[in-house]
């Protein structure tokens, strides 16, 4: 591995510190659920590619401080991160509008989002962003009746479907997981 490029519990260790949430290795070594000799091991790789330094406050007692190359290296990952986070938002969007614009194409004009949360949020968004008429979207936290005549997208984790229920129900989370653009990082 290169000295400039930073493993992910190096990243954790800087934002640790940055944070101020660690004043000790012991402290430290518990939030990144580490032995103290691997928490120590990574204080002095930071060290010597110079993005964190420590200061003697007493004879028991050092504080660690982020370098502005910590600091820097802080930032651009934290972007980096927030970049790809919006671009896979933006996939999944993307799938999301085109798996409801071929059940809108065939006549399907009833929806129930089952789950309350961010997800369910951002599906209700790309109802919305299509513009679409007349249709009815609703949430629930139960599944509907099996007489009922729509589309049932599924948007929380550990939903068991009765596979001889006679209600359309899609799991986005699973099918959106198949989408292996949706997978890869963008590094």
């Amino acid at each position: 591995m290169s000295k400039e490029v930073l493993d992910e519990r190096e990243f954790e260790l800087i934002n640790i510190i940055g944070k101020k949430l660690g004043s000790n290795q012991r402290d430290l070594s518990r939030y990144l659920e580490l032995s103290l000799g691997q928490t120590n091991m990574l204080i002095r790789r930071l060290i010597a590619k110079g993005y964190i330094r420590i200061t003697q406050l007493n004879k028991r007692k050092v504080q660690y401080i982020l370098t502005p190359k910590g600091f820097a290296e802080k930032m651009r990952k934290s972007i980096k991160y927030t970049l790809n986070t919006l671009t896979a938002i933006g996939l999944i969007k993307e799938k999301a509008r085109k798996m409801i614009a071929v059940l809108y194409q065939k006549g399907e004009r009833n929806f129930v989002i089952l789950g309350k949360s961010d997800f369910a949020t951002l599906i209700e968004m790309v109802f919305k962003d299509m513009e679409l008429t007349d249709y009815q979207l609703t949430y629930a936290e139960e599944f509907p009746p099996v007489d009922f005549k729509g589309v049932v997208f599924i948007c929380r984790e550990n939903v068991v479907i009765d596979p001889l229920s006679p209600v359309n129900t899609i799991d986005l989370i699973h099918e959106l997981s198949k989408d292996n653009v949706l997978m890869e990082e963008n590094v």
